[in-house]
């Protein structure tokens, strides 16, 4: 292992087995890891240095989920091994350039905004470092980066533990095996041998026990679904995601249009990294169908509004439209809000419930089996992002009650469902406590409020 040029002779070290095995591995996509302490970081800066030496053009980008991770375990220790002879680091550019043309470029997932960022470039070798923190859109979109005329072998490399936002589509590829094959079009089937995994324990890692000795005992103390996870690489002992009730089978149904009779609603989240926004339809016996999704990035509010109505069909009536808090908070520069700038457009906004743990919970208590044997919350097919969402998002770890925060892309569309369950929550009292007006229906405040107007109200 030790490239020449006629420049210098580097010897980046010695691998250990499993290491080799990552090394001459020449799969689409190679996953490396399960255990905690298995040298899956140096074997990423080594990889990426032997191929910016070997391949003389060679385009390579390592990607982590956050800066100071990327800078902390790989940009920091290739600087150190870099001879000036031969290759230059530009902190600008985040970017190492080789004297024979090769490039090694650094990048951080700052979720769908990262999209726009690197769209239309072209890597010949991307590895993904922290596999399971990565969703699989953002798996998939870089995969699309793999490209470029020329004879290098165009590959993936992946690091995982088990857990994390990409634990489901990591755990589908490279443990289960579980391939999507037989549709129409060949080149959306999966193809097995495509995908290679290299499990690796820290007893692999004969250097790290060497000058760590006790980290093995630190693995051992970790509570056990930990332990299992980060000592032994078992896939099966954590999850994560919030939602676990989620089941395809059950909580996902063939799309179809809500017949005329049904209440539709629209619910969303707002922010410049993205708008998410989830149509809802209600049917008489209070089941609730998401049948519709639409999010974009980078929209300001009167877009993102004039997007929802043009995403509404003609003569579709929606009752009302869910939206966070925030909408109504005055910005500093106009002194407006942005509730009103969507009643400008035309499309009038109800303030939310906020509370985020409470309007998770009711989205847990939305997707319970009624009595008849189905859940109170189905999402059509066609709600795809969404429906991956719902699966991916994870536990808070300091709030079990609570979903989590990050990666934040995975966040809004959830945002969307949970502003639509909570306003339902609050806005329809048990069928008992409902009184009609006159006419036999129930008045709009009633409606918006759950309860019947007090002294001092009046009827809208």
């Amino acid at each position: 292992m030790r490239p020449r040029t006629r420049a210098l002779s580097w010897d980046p070290g010695t691998a250990n087995p499993k290491q080799r095995e990552f090394f001459r591995s020449r799969a689409l996509y190679t996953a490396y890891g399960g255990a905690k302490g298995g040298g899956k970081t140096w074997a990423v800066r080594t990889k990426a240095l032997l191929g910016a030496y070997y391949y003389p053009g060679i385009r390579i980008l390592i990607m982590r989920r956050t800066y100071p991770e990327l800078l902390s375990n790989h940009i920091e220790p290739m600087r150190q091994a870099l001879r000036p002879a031969f290759a230059k680091y530009s902190a600008e550019r985040r970017a190492i350039y080789f004297a024979n043309g090769s490039v090694i470029r650094f990048g951080h997932w700052a979720g769908e905004k990262s999209e726009s960022e690197y769209n239309g470039q072209e890597f010949d070798w991307i590895f993904i470092d922290e596999a399971t923190q990565f969703t699989y859109r953002a798996f998939q979109f870089l995969g699309s980066l793999l490209r470029g005329v020329n004879d290098i072998p165009k590959r993936m490399y992946l690091t995982c533990n088990p857990g994390g936002v990409g634990h489901r589509w990591v755990k589908r590829l490279f443990i289960d095996r579980k391939f999507v094959t037989g549709r129409e079009n060949p080149e959306e089937n999966e193809n097995p041998d495509d995908y290679v995994f290299i499990s690796a324990t820290v007893e692999d890692n004969a250097a790290l026990l060497r000058s760590s000795p006790g980290y093995l005992r630190l693995l051992s103390a970790l509570p056990e679904d930990l332990r299992r996870a980060y000592r032994y690489g078992d896939w099966g002992a954590m999850g994560g995601s919030y939602f676990s009730e989620f089941d395809d089978a059950v909580h996902t149904a063939e799309s179809f249009s809500p017949p005329k009779g049904w209440r539709k609603y629209r619910s969303f989240d707002y922010g410049l990294d993205m708008f998410a926004c989830a149509w809802f339809a209600v049917d008489p016996e209070g089941r609730s169908y998401m049948y519709r999704e639409y999010s974009a990035s980078g929209l300001v509010a009167g877009e993102a509004a004039r997007q929802m109505l043009l995403h509404t069909p003609p003569g579709e009536a929606v009752e009302a439209t869910f939206a966070p808090p925030d909408m109504w908070s005055r910005q500093r520069e106009t002194g407006r809000t942005i509730a009103e700038i969507f009643f400008e457009q035309g499309a009038p906004i109800v303030r939310a419930p906020n509370s985020r743990a409470q309007g998770h919970m009711l989205v847990k208590e939305a997707l319970r089996i009624r009595q008849d044997g189905r859940p109170g919350l189905i999402f059509m097919r066609c709600c795809r992002e969404t429906i991956d969402d719902m699966r991916d998002i994870q536990t808070n770890p300091k709030d079990p009650n609570d979903c989590a925060r990050e990666p934040h892309e995975v966040t809004h569309r959830v945002d969307a469902v949970r502003y639509f369950c909570a306003s339902r929550a609050a806005l329809c009292p048990p069928e008992d406590e409902i009184e009609e007006t006159e006419d036999g229906k129930i008045s709009y405040f009633e409606f918006m409020t759950g309860r019947r107007p007090g002294k001092g109200e009046t009827w809208l």
